[in-house]
């Protein structure tokens, strides 16, 4: 298969997404096609994160568009939402969760590494492997939280039967006095 076949896709892929705060974004990329060379971006607040593929300027298409919601004339008049397009992938990213258009850049272009990561790695992406690992350690507190409840529920039992065995043995002894 040629480089130019990896990026063909039958009809645009189009991803419009508002992603929420506290995503981290570190990940390391295999390279896209062969002789293709990657310099991977290290994350700024993790050190020991792996991570993700820079994402070429030439490659990315930005639109600063009229914002929205909350936040009247300060949000809807003024152009700082940023609307990202990675032209190999297709894959479209919209910001605006800030007022600043800098910070909606940043924040746009992570979002997009992420997704560029996602598209082109899939279930081996960094974003998966964490709902996977967030899954597990869920099942593994709902698993521990049963155990504890038949735990205690055990034990209310014992307890209820040696009350009832020590009342047993008080009437005995009230019958034989």
């Amino acid at each position: 298969m040629t480089t130019l076949g990896l990026f063909r896709f039958p009809a645009p892929l189009t991803r419009v997404c508002l992603v929420p705060w506290g995503l981290r974004l570190c990940e390391k990329l295999p390279l896209l096609s062969p002789g293709t060379m990657a310099t991977p971006v290290q994350a700024a607040s993790k050190k020991d994160c792996p991570t993700l593929l820079s994402l070429n300027e030439h490659e990315l298409e930005e639109q600063f568009v009229k914002g929205h919601g909350p936040g009247g004339q300060a949000t809807n008049k003024t152009s700082n939402c940023v609307v990202l397009r990675h032209v190999p992938s297709g894959i479209v990213v919209k910001c605006h969760q800030t007022r600043s258009v800098d910070q909606n850049r940043k924040l746009a272009r992570r979002i997009l590494q992420e997704k560029v990561d996602v598209f082109y790695n899939g279930e081996n992406s960094l974003v998966c492997r964490e709902k996977r690992e967030a899954e597990k350690r869920k099942q593994e507190r709902k698993k521990r939280a049963k155990e504890t409840l038949e735990k205690k529920k055990l034990l209310k039992e014992q307890w209820e039967s040696s009350k009832s065995a020590q009342r047993g043995l008080q009437v005995l002894t009230e019958r034989t006095c």
